[in-house]
């Protein structure tokens, strides 16, 4: 029997029970998501706030109007709404990381390398207790390694390289047992490799390249079972590689190259090592015979042996090792092959004829070993050799004739050997500094610069030569004369002609000047800082006096520490070599040596431009007279139709299409006549090879240009294009006739220089046109009371500026192309001219906009 009310208690009840389960678990935690939420907000902003400078605009979506797992570089965890991962690598931003990073507390990524920060990294980072991966390369921090990272027990990646860290490693980070790859690359540290670290079970890469460390390799290290990449090159270790080490099974690069270590390496490395990658022993003291068993590392990509006192002869199978790509000692049919240097050995033997088949090689430097034999035939099809040196050896014979017809070969030393007989005298023969010989007793002749006796057959030839001079000589003579008394009208018109002052030229017609670095060293008086004329991406540019006619030059060095430089001017010499144009900079010779301490040196000589770049004359300057130095309308006209010609035989008339890459006032030269000359084809790019070919990806990420100037679809990986050029062209027009730089303080917030123009197009232009260019305009109506050509100013002005929107659009096909753009650009300096003011056109295409879906609404 049911009681009257039970029912409704019992469901009162359950509801009860419902609002206090709500109240007491759900409602707390909700509040607590909540409460994740804004102190993750506040903590990415104390983020923000102490980045002082961000060029590409990385953390201009970190405002209100958006939820912060949505700003630029956050992501989010589904389940909670709190940040998980931190990646704002290479955006240039500049400043410090904030302690509030450490408020993130469910952060398990920060990823911020290839930036411009500084300062300490913070303590607090050892709060977050879920962070695995940590990345902090390419940057400027400073101080000690944080310490208390071994609070994050979760951590799978340390990278910390190219810093400028000091101090010990922390002999606390033998705590991470989950870490994977270690990189503290390119620091200032000290102190020795804590053997602690052998503790790190799971780790796989070892890399602590090119710091101050000192002591031994521990052995412990050695025990890591998953260890595959062990590298510390460029310290100051010393002692022995532990022997367990050589014979890891899981490991594949060992470097150990440019430090103080010794010993010998184990007969059978190729043979436990199978899968060896990277063996990297170069500048250290290690002894012994060379390994023959090496050649049975099939995986083996980089072998350097050199500058260590290795013995006996160098196994002939080395050219069956199908996947080297770099070989420091000597080698075998190697036919991608660059350069080889196994210099300062106890090397013996012959070189070995297999060389022949090394077609690309540039240096062959085998100084200091005891090679003996003649210069072997094969190098007469080493004809792209750019440096010989086969100097403190025993090589015996004569000097061989066909290194005469060696075009670029820049630096050749055959000193200290055995060689005999007459030295030639052409080719890179004929420049005594770019060529060593002493310490050759039985050498003769040569240049009178080498103070080398005379070759007994000279000697007999000028004994032939002084009795046909007493005897011979005087009986012709007198036979000439009567010749002569017939010729004397001949004679005269000659002598009228002679009289003509004769063109002196360094080199032979289409022949490039053959020049050394003592050459360019002295031309730029040791490239002092009063020659220097510009400093750019790769390089400096020197102005220099040149050869005996005293030519002015500049002269490019690249500077190849920087990465890509070297491909940099391996691509400038491709682009210029086959192009001529009158508005591009003309290329007189490259020199591709090594310096007086023996370093790689690189550059390029050019055509010296007196009047220097664009970039001098925009905006106007003062020169040392206190005079306003500027460009009028027709100059500025003048110059962007010589970049438009030059632009249009890139893309339009050369055998293989060039893209610039790179237009901008800084490489556009200008020379006495104020004619321009566009420069630097350091980023140039031969569409065939990239557009024909999906594969290759770097072409279209690593593309650099320059901020302001570079089409917008190269930001986010698109192909280049004629279209790219075309873009920086317009941005350049809308420069030189606006007066404002597209990287100018004026343009930011969304605001550009484009849109700036686009704004006031058409019925506004002369408001945002140059004021000088406006003051000259006021003048010619006040002096000449030239009503029409002020009209025709004006006109020519709107024009420009139309091209200039037009060739900078964003969208790569509505862009006009450079031979429509070059065509225009004529016709628009005729109807300033005031010639063919009566030849109209019916249909004025692009320019005025009936033939352009763009420009109908203008």
């Amino acid at each position: 029997m049911e009681l009257p009310g039970t029912s409704l208690s019992v469901f009162c009840l359950f509801i009860l029970s419902a609002y206090l389960f709500f109240f007491i678990n759900v409602l707390p935690l909700e509040s607590a998501s909540l409460l994740g939420n804004e102190t993750d907000r506040i903590a990415l902003l104390t983020f923000k706030d102490g980045i002082s400078r961000d060029p590409l605009g990385a953390l201009t979506s970190w405002n209100h109007t958006l939820h912060f797992c949505q700003w630029e570089g956050v992501t989010c965890g589904r389940r909670h709404q709190r940040v998980t991962v931190l990646d704002l690598s290479g955006n240039k931003l500049g400043g410090s990381i904030s302690p509030a990073i450490s408020n993130l507390t469910f952060l398990k990524e920060i990823n911020l390398q290839e930036n411009n920060l500084k300062g300490q990294i913070p303590q607090e980072i050892g709060r977050l207790f879920r962070l695995r991966y940590l990345n902090l390369s390419n940057n400027f921090f400073e101080g000690e390694i944080v310490a208390n990272l071994t609070s994050c027990t979760h951590l799978q990646l340390i990278d910390l390289e190219y810093n400028k860290l000091t101090g010990k490693i922390p002999v606390e980070l033998s705590t991470l047992s989950k870490l994977l790859r270690l990189n503290l690359g390119a620091n200032d540290l000290t102190g020795t490799i804590p053997p602690s670290l052998g503790n790190l079970s799971s780790l796989i890469n070892f890399y602590l390249v090119q710091n101050h460390l000192k002591g031994s390799i521990p052995d412990e290290i050695a025990r890591i079972e998953s260890l595959k990449s062990f590298q510390v090159s460029v310290n100051e270790l010393s002692g022995t590689v532990p022997p367990s080490l050589y014979n890891h099974s899981s490991i594949v690069i060992i470097a150990v190259a440019e430090n103080q270590l010794y010993g010998s390496i184990p007969p059978d490395i190729g043979l436990s090592l199978p899968n060896l990658i990277g063996l990297l022993l170069a500048a250290n003291q290690f002894t012994g015979r060379f390994p023959m068993s090496i050649s049975n590392a099939s995986r083996l990509e980089k072998l350097e042996l050199a500058q260590n006192y290795f013995h006996g002869p160098v196994s002939e199978n080395l050219g069956s090792l199908k996947n080297l790509v770099k070989l420091s000692l000597w080698v075998g049919s190697l036919n991608n092959l660059g350069e080889l240097d196994i210099s300062w050995n106890k090397l013996s033997g012959e070189i070995p004829s297999t060389l022949a088949n090394c077609k690309s090689l540039i240096r062959l430097i085998l100084e200091g070993n005891s090679f003996q034999g003649t210069i072997h035939p094969f190098l007469n099809t080493s004809t792209a050799i750019e440096v010989l040196d086969l100097s403190s050896n025993n090589f015996s014979g004569n000097i061989p004739k066909y290194l005469e017809g060696f075009q670029f070969l820049q630096y050749i030393n055959l000193s200290f050997n055995s060689l005999e007989g007459e030295v030639p005298k052409q080719g890179i023969f004929r420049n005594a500094s770019a060529i060593s010989v002493i310490g050759n007793h039985n050498l003769c002749g040569g240049m009178p610069e080498m103070k080398l006796p005379a070759c007994p057959a000279l000697a007999n030839e000028k004994r032939r030569k002084s009795f046909v001079s007493r005897v011979i000589i005087p009986i012709i003579s007198s036979v000439l004369c009567l010749v002569c008394l017939l010729c004397v009208i001949a004679a005269l018109c000659w002598t009228r002609k002679s009289r003509r002052k004769p063109s002196s030229t360094s080199s032979k017609e289409g022949q490039y000047l053959q020049v050394s670095y003592l050459d360019l060293f002295k031309a730029t008086d040791g490239f002092s800082l009063a020659n220097l004329i510009g400093v750019g991406s790769y390089g400096s540019v020197y102005k220099g006096i040149l050869g005996r006619d005293e030519n002015v030059v500049a002269v490019k060095v690249l500077n190849l520490q920087l990465r890509r430089a070297s491909k940099s001017f391996l691509d400038e010499c491709e682009a210029l070599r086959n192009i001529r144009h009158r508005n591009l900079i003309k290329i007189l010779t490259s020199c591709s040596s090594i310096d007086f301490e023996g370093n790689d040196f690189k550059a390029l000589v050019f055509e010296f431009m007196p009047n220097g770049s664009l970039e001098k004359w925009l905006p106007p300057k003062v020169d040392g007279n206190h005079q306003l130095r500027s460009l009028n309308f027709s100059k500025r006209l003048n110059i962007t139709i010589d970049i438009a010609s030059a632009v249009e035989y890139l893309h339009h008339h050369c055998d293989i299409p060039i893209t610039h890459c790179d237009i901008k006032p800084s490489n556009i030269l200008l020379d006495e006549d104020m004619n321009a000359h566009l420069g630097d084809f350091g980023l140039a790019r031969f569409l065939p090879r990239i557009i024909g070919n999906s594969e290759d990806r770097s072409s279209k990420i690593r593309l650099k240009g320059t901020i302001g100037y570079i089409a917008p679809e190269y930001g986010t990986g698109g192909n280049v294009s004629m279209a790219g050029d075309v873009y920086s062209y317009g941005i350049l027009l809308l420069e030189i006739f606006t007066g404002k730089s597209p990287t100018g303080d004026t343009f930011k917030d969304g605001l550009s220089l484009r849109k700036f123009v686009e704004l006031a197009f058409p019925e506004q232009v002369m408001g945002i046109i140059d004021p000088l260019l406006l003051l000259e305009d006021e003048e010619v109506s006040a002096t000449n009371n030239d009503r029409d050509k002020k009209r025709r100013l004006q006109e020519c002005l709107v024009s420009l500026v139309r091209i200039g929107i037009v060739c900078s659009t964003e969208s790569p096909r509505e862009r006009l192309e450079m031979v429509d753009v070059a065509k225009e650009m004529n016709e628009i300096r005729e109807r300033y001219l005031g010639v063919g003011i009566h030849k109209e056109r019916q249909n004025r295409g692009l320019i005025l906009g009936e033939g352009s879906s763009y420009l109908g609404n203008y």
